[in-house]
């Protein structure tokens, strides 16, 4: 999933303040993350920002599907064989995705990772997919046939072949964690930017909330909206980055994973969510649900807001949010 980065605004209005953010950009999961935090000195902001990094990376070896040694690897490995003894950690997590799941009426599944890449966007692509090979494509996806044993805390896919990924949630998971520990050990504010999953939480050193500016995807070159968030996660998905034309007809990369076929209607989804795994989740959704339904099931979550942007460039909002123009 293409995630749009967020412009973070600092507004210090040229006021020295005793404590100030401090930045660091680097890679993890395969992906561009940025953990800021506001401290006394960078001294200071490089440990704290060194354990936000030692936790990504060890929920990075806990979920990883590329890692042969990984629990989740285990798992997909024994689909249809038998049942997986894994950490409560791990096993809570896809729990958690089961429930977005049913929630979503399978429009986010878990168990996506077993999905055949029968859609190419890399350029590759000049004619459409099969009907049979679409078909094919998603037989091994149902996150009704992952059967969770509490007791045991094991994991098993009933169907062989078979496979459990966190690419929809994983980032933003570890953003809850990194921001969750740095609380713990005092960090009054900061920012854990997963490639556009952005995680807050405090306020920025004068006072002010943390702002997030918010990409048009009819101009990616300029913003739409610049919204503030409090002690909350912010997940912007976009389609326009990232898609395949054929025959004059544009096809997506967010594939419904109860169809095979491309998500259409919608090029972006922003969801506001106390959590960062739960708006990742759901910001893939929307788009599969489109936008009615979805936003029906926003509008029935606690504390969970969105916008959508459909492919006439037309601006639906859930009821509590009010967009500042920039």
């Amino acid at each position: 999933m293409k995630k749009v980065l967020f412009i973070l605004t600092l507004f210090s209005a040229g006021i020295l303040f005793a404590q100030q953010p401090y930045k660091r950009t680097l890679k993890l999961m395969g992906n561009r993350f940025e953990i800021t935090v506001v401290g006394k000195d960078q001294v200071e902001a490089d440990e704290y920002i060194d354990l936000a990094v030692n936790e990504i990376t060890r929920i990075e070896k806990l979920i990883s599907s590329w890692d042969l040694n990984s629990q989740t690897s285990l798992i997909n490995s024994n689909a249809g064989l038998q049942p997986v003894k894994v950490d409560a950690e791990l096993f809570n997590l896809i729990q958690r995705g089961i429930g977005i799941s049913k929630l979503t009426d399978g429009a986010f599944d878990i168990s996506y990772a077993s999905m055949d890449k029968v859609w190419k966007f890399d350029g590759s692509m000049k004619k459409m997919p099969s009907v049979d090979s679409i078909k094919a494509s998603v037989e091994k996806i149902g996150f009704q046939n992952i059967e969770l044993n509490k007791e045991q805390q094991t994991v098993f896919l009933k169907l062989p072949g078979m496979k459990i990924g966190f690419g929809a949630i994983g980032k933003g998971y570890a953003a809850d964690k990194a921001k969750e520990l740095l609380i713990s050990k005092g960090v009054k504010a900061g920012i854990i930017n997963a490639s556009g999953d952005m995680n807050t939480w405090g306020k920025q050193p004068n006072g002010e909330d943390w702002k997030v500016a918010i990409t048009n995807p009819m101009n990616k070159n300029k913003v739409f909206a610049l919204l503030p968030i409090t002690n909350g996660a912010v997940v912007t998905s976009g389609d326009y980055e990232k898609y395949v034309r054929i025959d004059d007809v544009r096809y997506a990369h967010i594939i419904d994973p109860r169809s095979g076929y491309p998500a259409k209607g919608i090029i972006s989804v922003t969801v506001f969510a106390p959590k960062a795994e739960l708006a990742d989740a759901l910001a893939t959704s929307i788009f599969v649900m489109g936008k009615e339904v979805g936003l029906n099931r926003i509008e029935q979550l606690p504390n969970v807001e969105c916008i959508i942007i459909d492919d006439k460039g037309n601006i639906i909002t859930s009821k509590n949010i009010e967009i500042e123009k920039s």
